[in-house]
């Protein structure tokens, strides 16, 4: 699987971190950087060319991490098809993917500790699209975005 990375001065030092955990687990990895954390960046940058790569099936998922993780998933959710989950626990990782087959998680990388975002990440990409009722909620959303 192809994972796109992304992140802000305020989740470089996680995202480095992610990525090396991730390649360490067999997935290959876009890293769209930043690698700077001392200063600061727009992360609008960052999540639209994650968002762009998993768009255009250059990827199969993304992750981003700023401060919150609520910038990014603003902006990649800018971009046609992408449905991108602000998530700080396992559960809601999980249910982001089941339930709402969410392709781009975005993480917190000042408020939710590194080994709580591996946790979060490995319960993202384990799980499955359920479908089902979920896919008609996902039509209407895929409606309005034309």
């Amino acid at each position: 699987m192809k994972l796109a990375l992304g992140a802000d001065h305020g989740g470089a030092e996680q995202k480095e971190a992610l990525r090396t955990h991730l390649e360490a687990q067999g997935y290959e990895i876009l890293d769209f950087g930043t690698k700077r954390s001392d200063e600061s960046v727009d992360y609008p940058d960052y999540a639209l060319a994650v968002a762009h790569a998993v768009a255009a099936g250059e990827a199969d998922l993304g992750i981003l991490v700023c401060g919150t993780g609520i910038g990014m998933a603003i902006a990649a959710n800018k971009v046609r098809g992408i449905r991108a989950a602000t998530v700080t626990d396992v559960d809601a990782a999980r249910l982001a993917r089941q339930h709402n087959n969410a392709n781009i998680l975005a993480l917190s990388g000042r408020f939710t500790p590194l080994t709580v975002n591996i946790e979060i990440i490995e319960a993202y990409l384990s799980a499955e699209f359920e479908g089902g009722r979920h896919q008609q909620r996902l039509d209407k959303i895929a409606a309005a975005e034309r």
